[in-house]
């Protein structure tokens, strides 16, 4: 057996205190591979191909989104917000958006929530659509990843009749949306919850009760609910441990408590049980997308955004032809109205978990502090003990089942 590791440099070279007859290999996984799924570094010592040991290290991406938000009005913090888990850009954005109005004790109308709730539940299946299907790659199945991304494009494309954006969206404003839906992206919403579910069923077949698929990832990087709670982890891959912890049911917002929508958890907190979790959740998503249409058909038309001039953009129209419109553009995008001060903290449930956003307030144009809760920096501290004594094949599929997002993940 090889001696622990002795010593870990800043730059994370490892140096191991061997005997002589001791075989072992210094081996990287990233920061720039295939199997990493973005740029961070495993530096991982190996007895032919299974992991003895290593050690976690991020920080290649590093672009200091707090500190820059610290520097900036709260609306020009939403493109930040954008580059954490730029697979479900839209969270992202709504959970900003919701820790200002917190701040400003701004109430949306009904259909706004609505509105959210859609939008970030869409987010949410384009998000596990990703995950499942890129862990289906990474166990050697490539079809079923090409059977889901036309469905994400399709999502896409209800986020370009909504915002203009597909990617990095930075949808709405504080106190709502920018512009109504249009009757195109209420259609194309209806056309997704008619087209999604048979090609969610085909690819649940392939991988369900896949042989192959199955011995893959069953009892692979198994996690208990203790381990799991103790190093804070949240989202699906809790709930995989079989903790029934969703933001969503626990701490609603956007109105969530009026929807009927089940939180799926899982048994043995392993591989297979994260992407079973997952693909429950996609399903629930169309549940809750399904019941705010229903809902926005009771609310008023053209209802998009709450009553809050002080702090909603007035509409371009008017900026480019109205003088006073210009001056509250300017005053409200360059923070120039009066704010509380306060401190507040506002969580959603992201694609990975628990988003959070701890807003220390002084008062003046910017946060005096802004903290990002991002799950994926969270959930991926576990990933170098979870590794000792797997093999190097197992170590990359677990790598993908907690669905780390650089941009989550080294903010």
């Amino acid at each position: 057996m090889s001696k622990p590791i002795t010593k870990i440099t800043p730059d994370a070279a490892v140096f191991f205190d061997n005997d002589p007859q001791d075989e072992f290999i210094t081996l990287n996984i990233g920061p720039t591979h295939p199997a990493t799924h973005g740029v961070f570094q495993n530096v991982v010592q190996i007895d032919g191909e299974r992991i003895m040991s290593g050690v976690s290290t991020i920080g290649y991406i590093h672009r200091a989104f707090e500190k820059i938000a610290e520097h900036r009005p709260f609306y020009q913090i939403t493109p930040l917000t954008d580059r954490l888990n730029y697979c479900s850009a839209p969270i992202n954005n709504m959970g900003w958006h919701m820790t200002v109005e917190k701040l400003l004790d701004i109430e949306l109308p009904k259909r706004v929530q609505y509105m959210r709730v859609i939008v970030m539940e869409l987010a949410r299946i384009s998000d596990h659509i990703i995950c499942n299907g890129i862990l289906g790659v990474d166990t050697g199945a490539f079809s079923g990843f090409l059977y889901l991304m036309q469905e994400r494009e399709f999502i896409y494309e209800i986020y370009e009749e909504i915002c203009g954006s597909r990617l990095t969206t930075n949808i709405g404003r504080v106190g709502g949306f920018e512009r109504d839906f249009n009757e195109i992206a209420f259609r194309k919403i209806e056309e997704f919850i008619k087209r999604f579910p048979p090609v969610l069923k085909e690819f649940e077949n392939l991988f369900v009760r896949n042989r192959i698929f199955i011995e893959r990832t069953s009892g692979v990087a198994a996690v208990t609910p203790e381990d799991a709670l103790s190093y804070s982890w949240s989202g699906p891959i809790l709930r995989a441990t079989g903790v029934d912890y969703d933001v969503r049911a626990t701490a609603p917002y956007s109105s969530y408590e009026e929807f009927d929508f089940d939180v799926p958890v899982g048994t043995n907190g392993d591989v297979y049980d994260r992407f079973m979790v997952r693909n429950d959740e996609m399903w629930q998503s169309l549940r809750i997308i399904e019941q705010a249409l229903e809902k926005i058909k009771k609310e008023p038309i053209g209802v998009f955004h709450a009553d809050v001039p002080d702090f909603y953009l007035p509409p371009k129209e008017q900026v480019y032809t109205n003088m006073e419109a210009l001056i509250y553009h300017f005053k409200i995008v360059m923070g120039e109205w009066e704010t509380p001060k306060s401190e507040v903290y506002h969580a959603v449930e992201g694609a990975n978990g628990e988003l959070g956003f701890y807003l220390i307030h002084d008062g003046g144009r910017a946060p005096y502090r802004l903290h990002f809760r991002r799950p994926s920096f969270i959930n991926y501290q576990m990933f170098a003990p979870m590794s000792s004594g797997m093999l190097i094949s197992d170590a990359i599929i677990n790598m993908s089942s907690l669905n780390v997002i650089a941009g989550e993940l080294d903010a």
